[in-house]
């Protein structure tokens, strides 16, 4: 299963306290003690690993190592190793404490989200001409620590929409090298699907139903992942009793959810037509095409209908980017 939505807790590491220490060596007396080393921080860094999230949900805190205590010598404790948590590219960080969020867009891109406390001064830096023998030192300050969740929103080109055992999944199979799991009752597909159709990338999204925008069925586990994608390919099957209304419990949703999902181009996708004869077929587009002009029936069986959608994709993706 995907895992799409966590929350932990970050604590980047304590500074290393400095050190009392004085030189033994004859006619070079005197405070040497240094600092302590810095602790640890945290970050978050993006990968193209869509299941990354999947590692904490079992362990909820994370915690970068201390710094060392100074040396003698003058010399610095070591640093404490930075922590570095993998996140899937698309992820959403909300910090619980500070109110604020940060994206995470491209594999490779490092955010610090926890800053790891100072090093304590030792008493080599305490020395004065009244005082050259200091014992004073610096206890290292705690690192910050920070409560988040972490929302994976998928980076996709092309959304699949629709209502349960609209054929989103088997489009997505036929069109890409996926391999959806697909059969005949409702809500197959738990988890979206990714695709890829040459570079573009598709997204099946699990099945919505009525009221999904406040929990139904799948609820809005999954509305997310529509909120990034160029086009919305919005599939409503043959076999429908009212073609009008599955469409539009589907554009409801979207609407409630975030409105400026309805700004995104569409194409209706009549799906299952060999279900039907070229009279039915004729007849079902008519309908929908009262509501979207877009509208294209297409059937897994019928390749010209699936080289048609796929053009039809590619000339709009490229329009866009």
């Amino acid at each position: 299963m995907l895992t799409d939505e966590v929350k932990i807790k970050v604590i980047a590491g304590r500074g290393g306290d400095g050190v009392v220490a004085f030189d033994k060596v004859k006619m070079s007396l005197g405070p040497t003690g240094g600092r302590g080393g810095k602790g640890g921080s945290v970050y978050f860094e993006g990968v193209s690993d869509i299941f990354a999230l999947r590692k904490f949900l079992h362990k909820k805190e994370y915690y970068a190592p201390d710094g060392q205590k100074g040396r003698g010598n003058r010399s610095d404790g070591p640093n404490g190793k930075d922590l570095v948590l993998p996140v899937p590219t698309g992820t959403v960080i909300h910090n619980l404490d500070t109110k604020k969020d940060i994206e995470i867009t491209r594999s490779g891109e490092r955010v610090l989200v926890a800053k790891g406390g100072i090093g304590g001064q030792g008493n080599f830096y305490f020395r004065s001409s009244t005082n050259t023998s200091p014992e004073e030192y610096e206890e290292g300050k705690i690192g910050e620590e920070h409560t988040f969740t972490l929302e994976l929103r998928l980076i996709a080109d092309v959304g699949l929409i629709g209502l349960p055992s609209a054929g989103k999944s088997s489009l997505l199979n036929e069109l890409t090298s996926a391999n959806a799991k697909v059969a005949a009752y409702h809500f197959t597909t738990l988890e979206p699907n990714l695709g890829a159709l040459g570079e573009i990338i598709i997204a099946d999204i699990p099945g919505l139903i009525e009221g999904a925008h406040i929990g139904r069925g799948l609820g809005i586990k999954f509305l997310r992942h529509i909120q990034r994608t160029k086009i919305l390919l919005h599939c409503v099957s043959a076999e429908s009793e009212d073609l009008k209304k599955d469409y539009k419990i589907i554009r409801d949703e979207l609407k409630a959810y975030n409105k400026d999902l309805l700004k995104r181009p569409e194409i209706v996708l009549l799906t299952k037509t060999d279900l039907l004869d070229e009279k039915g077929i004729e007849k079902a587009e008519k309908k929908l095409k009262k509501i979207n002009p877009q509208v294209l029936a297409v059937s897994i069986h019928d390749w010209d209908s699936l080289q048609k959608l796929a053009k039809k994709i590619l000339a709009i993706v490229e329009k866009k980017v």
